[in-house]
């Protein structure tokens, strides 16, 4: 039986991780959830597909260890073994030319556990050190809610306070980029001083970065949706929702589905077009939060060129690499996948795929000699045009809240106002979120009945 009005369904609109994760806490909290996904699949933007054997994830993801909501997913999922995080944060940097450099976090209370890191950083000169060790302890006192921060640049601040071009491009970019897909002139303060103060400054595990080690069209899609199902949820695919109206009810491919209550969580650009204008009277200003790609170059070499889980680089055009040999089902034996992250990729996004190579491979031979002597046996490339919104200045005065106007109706995803980037942790606080308030909503309204 389809579940409907009065029995404390809520629909679910997008099988996304803020969607997934607003399931599994309404079923917890004995609810009925039906997530309704217009893909053959779900996990939104993480995601996998078969390629000549080998398993691709759509782009590099990965998380810190404070990300706690995430691994709260996890554990919902009973994945948290399916994840690999570093016992101490620790990240080599290379270069094209000359030796690299190494930042690793010491055993000592935040914000002191990456100083000693930080006066060894060999591509830093000693008085870049130590501004940014000062930058760092002025940026620790900022309050990243100040709206006057949302207006405001990470470049323009990091300029006023003494922070060069080299200590830019080899320290603060390598972070900030990375968390926001921005450049550092065009990131918003704000959400930048968030991610330094919270990973960065917090507690001294933080930072610790959590690597996948199955595909993530496995832990978000085939796990997420057998959980889902398993507590008595309900998985539609192919469902494509045209409307959101009163009744609370959906339109999905063409037919009406009442509803106790509905989250709506899929991209803002999707959202606007779907919340009624009673509900959010500034869903046309969400526009602006605009969009922000990434490229992931893929790269098969019939030898191992990489020794390391994952590095990341400066003075080229690649940023972070990561081997994927083992979770895409390769051997060693028989060569090596890595896979190199680009984010804020507005450069390249259009870049013919015979031109990236013609860079990228050369980048890679730079950064790793072994590369000059292994044969490549496949290079391809994935684009995500809309991976993240811009969180640049102004971006986070136009962030919704989950609450809207009409009782039942509910916002989820990493653009909405969760007070972290937009990141995989992101959504699934959106989506505890949004679960908590229809929750409320529904009980409340099933204790209305009976007192009626």
């Amino acid at each position: 039986m389809t579940p409907g009005a009065g029995d404390g369904h809520v629909a679910i609109v997008g099988g996304g991780l803020a969607g997934i994760t607003a399931a599994l806490a309404l079923q917890e909290a004995g609810l009925r959830a039906t997530v309704y996904e217009a893909r053959p699949r779900l996990g939104g933007a993480t995601h996998s597909f078969e390629r000549d054997g080998l398993t691709v994830d759509n782009g590099q993801h990965i998380f810190l260890k404070c990300c706690t909501a995430y691994q709260g997913l996890l554990e919902r999922l009973g994945a948290a073994g399916q994840v690999r995080v570093q016992d101490r944060f620790d990240v080599r940097v290379l270069t094209p030319d000359g030796p690299g450099g190494r930042l690793r976090r010491a055993k000592a209370p935040g914000p002191l556990h990456l100083m000693p890191a930080l006066a060894r950083y060999a591509l830093l000169s000693p008085g870049d050190r130590l501004r940014a060790a000062r930058a760092s302890l002025a940026l620790d006192r900022l309050d990243p809610a100040d709206p006057a921060l949302d207006g405001s640049s990470m470049g323009g601040w990091l300029a006023a306070h003494g922070q060069r071009d080299r200590a830019r491009h080899a320290l603060w970019e390598l972070f900030v980029t990375a968390a926001l897909n921005m450049k550092l002139d065009d990131a918003a303060l704000g959400p930048a001083a968030f991610v330094c103060q919270t990973a960065l400054l917090g507690r001294p595990d933080a930072a610790d970065i959590g690597v996948p080690s199955a595909p993530l069209g496995e832990l978000h899609g085939t796990v997420a949706a057998a959980r889902i199902e398993e507590g008595g949820g309900r998985v539609h695919l192919g469902a494509k929702v045209t409307a959101v109206e009163d009744g609370p009810k959906l339109v999905v491919n063409g037919e009406p589905v009442s509803a106790d209550a509905v989250v709506v969580a899929v991209p803002h650009r999707v959202a606007s077009s779907l919340v009624p204008a009673d509900a959010c009277p500034d869903r046309d200003e969400w526009a602006g939060l605009g969009s922000s790609p990434i490229v992931n170059v893929h790269v098969v070499y019939d030898r191992p060129v990489l020794d390391e889980p994952f590095v990341a680089a400066i003075d080229s055009p690649v940023q972070w690499v990561f081997d994927r040999t083992a979770i895409s089902g390769l051997s060693r034996r028989d060569g090596q996948y890595l896979a190199v992250s680009v984010s804020a990729a507005d450069r390249w996004i259009d870049t013919p795929t015979a031109e990236l190579r013609e860079v990228y491979l050369a980048a890679l031979e730079r950064l790793f000699p072994a590369a000059r002597r292994a044969r490549v046996t496949d290079f391809f490339v994935t684009r995500e045009r809309h991976a993240t919104f811009r969180q640049g200045p102004g971006s986070g005065a136009l962030r919704p809240a989950s609450a809207t106007r009409l009782p039942w109706l509910f916002l989820a995803g990493a653009w909405t106002g969760t007070g972290w980037p937009d990141t995989m942790e992101g959504a699934v606080r959106s989506g505890l979120s949004a679960a908590r308030l229809a929750r409320r909503h529904v009980t409340a309204m099933g204790a209305g009945v009976s007192a009626r």
